[in-house]
């Protein structure tokens, strides 16, 4: 940190030091404040929402200059006019956009994914985006639905088609490629398609990501988002290790998550990604470092798709999912499910929006309080509730990480990336865009555990360097002008609230930035106040075309 001045001369930091007022045009008055680089964020799903909300929020309102999209193989290009349909149900359950939303805000101009990027280049937007390219809709697009579907492995001249049409990508302007590769053999299913079925990419061959990781290496240009739990026979360490030996790039493993009950899990991540820093192979950990919790209904929860039972009975139309869900004969596999990955216990959910005469007495009760005063099991007690108010009951938990020792540990490994915001995903009950300012406070305002230098390098310039930022991610003279200029003593979150700002009248859940002073993209002011300015500063960082 230093005392000093900043002048920014046509979207880039001209000068850094002393710098007379009398220069400039126009002054920003920062005395006080904390003057840092913008923030960038890794892991976003904002390909949809960014066509109706400029500043790809909640990110932009948190200090976030720059989103990275397309992440875990998802995304909307490249996609034929017959497939339009298919590939927006896909994204109601995996990343649960809310249909409607994506119906009446997605203009499908494009075909082509280089199609796409002109369209998003075309668009005003606020922040800056980085996209990827998505897995699921090349594999879709190279072997058709059904085969994707089906975990064919590709033809040797269906691969070649796939590098062909990455290396296409790339030369519009992709950063690298992404992909979830959570097989159901491998136990970590918890994010599938509309019908209860897996992603293309996740029964897709290791192989198949082994030739796309060629890619990179003909470019020496890129990087790969991966979220992985491979089939049976095959150890997830070594097939990420090999994507890092073959394509030679950083590889973003998500995610590293720190289990309160479980603690060993973590720390075994953190230690195979120190083996891997010192072996040389650049394989990054993205933390789940944000303790924002989950406000939900029955009406829309997926993320208990680990379990085959509960996965089947969340399925199907709302009263189809309310049947199974008061179906007896269902409830002993619901009860024995192991269901761990997202919530904390079962018995901790908070019963917050009872809806009905018979339900409103359990009001601010713990799921567990219930069970005890009614003897049932904690399912039982939970699902009575949401079944006898039409799945409407508005439930609250705590994620599984939300212990302080699981967050100092992740914080203080060095090359950990803070984040997974999952930004435009699961906007009825995770409000996780809030990562930069609650890192901030946690880990150095509140809790001596990180230096602010060190927090702000891992909210940017390590971001930056493993997704190829080469010019923004650091206040220095040349590089783009993305700041963030803030209030350390005042910074904080709204409350948790529910808006209805997405297309076709659909709602979501929201916490807006408090003491954001200005937030600058590209020289131009976007954020004044904690109050967006509308001006559409973000550009379409295109890789490598962007210095």
């Amino acid at each position: 940190r230093r005392r000093g001045d900043v002048a920014i001369k046509d979207g880039r930091i001209a000068r850094v030091g002393s710098v007379p007022a009398d220069d400039a045009d126009t002054v920003l008055d920062a005395d006080g404040l904390i003057v840092a680089p913008g923030f960038i964020d890794l892991h976003t799903h904002y390909d949809a929402q960014v066509f109706w909300d400029p500043y790809c929020s909640l990110s932009g309102w948190h200090g976030v200059t720059s989103v990275v999209v397309g992440n875990c193989g998802f995304g909307f290009a490249p996609v034929r006019p017959d497939d339009r349909e298919r590939a927006m149900r896909s994204m109601t359950r995996v990343e649960a956009i809310p249909y409607d939303a994506m119906q009446a805000g997605l203009p499908w101009n494009w075909i082509t994914y280089p199609e796409f990027l002109a369209s998003l280049e075309a668009l005003p937007k606020s922040v800056n985006l980085r996209p990827l390219m998505p897995v699921s809709p090349l594999l879709i697009w190279v072997l058709g639905w059904e085969r994707a579907k089906a975990g064919d492995l590709p033809t040797d001249d269906e691969h070649a088609e796939m590098k062909r049409l990455l290396h296409e990508a790339m030369n519009a302007g992709a950063g690298g490629w992404s992909a979830q590769k959570l097989h159901p053999d491998g136990g970590v299913s918890i994010q599938r398609d509309f019908d209860g079925t897996p992603m293309a990419s996740d029964v897709m061959h290791s192989e198949t990501c082994f030739v796309l990781a060629e890619v990179l290496a003909e470019r020496n240009d890129g990087f790969i988002q991966m979220t992985s739990a491979p089939r049976k026979g095959e150890d997830n360490h070594v097939f990420m290790e090999r994507l890092a030996e073959i394509s030679g790039r950083a590889v973003i493993m998500n995610v590293v998550q720190a289990f309160d009950a479980r603690p060993e899990l973590h720390r075994a991540q953190i230690k195979w990604l120190e083996s891997c820093r010192e072996r040389g192979l650049p394989v990054y950990g993205q933390g789940q470092t944000t303790d924002a919790g989950f406000t939900f209904t029955f009406e829309d929860w997926n993320l208990f798709d680990e379990s085959d039972a509960w996965c089947e009975a969340t399925t199907g139309t709302l009263e189809e999912r309310r049947a199974k869900l008061a179906d007896p004969a269902r409830r002993p596999a619901l009860r024995d499910a192991t269901v761990w990955i997202v919530l904390g216990p079962i018995a901790d959910i908070v019963v917050l929006g009872p809806r009905s005469d018979e339900t409103k007495r359990w009001a601010n009760h713990t799921v567990g309080d219930v069970a005890a005063e009614t003897g049932k099991h904690p399912v039982d007690a939970l699902l009575d509730i949401a079944v006898a108010d039409g799945l409407a009951t508005t439930f609250f938990s705590m994620p599984s990480n939300s212990g302080h020792e699981g967050f100092v540990e992740l914080m203080r490994y060095p090359y950990l990336l803070p984040g997974v915001s999952d930004g435009g995903a699961h906007t009825k009950f995770l409000t996780a865009g809030r990562y930069p300012t609650e890192t901030i406070i946690r880990a150095a305002r509140d809790h001596d555990i990180l230096t602010l230098e060190e927090v702000h390098w891992r909210l940017s310039a390590l971001n930056a360097r493993c997704a190829g930022f080469t010019d923004r991610g650091t206040l220095e003279v040349g590089k783009a002008a993305d700041i963030v200029v803030y209030d350390f003593d005042r910074l904080g979150m709204t409350p948790v609230e529910k808006v209805y700002d997405f297309p076709a009248g659909e709602w979501r859940r929201i916490q807006r930035g408090i003491g954001y002073r200005w937030v600058l993209v590209n020289g131009e002011v976007t954020i004044d106040d904690d109050k967006e300015t509308g001006a559409p500063a973000g550009q379409l960082l295109r890789h490598p075309m962007f210095s």
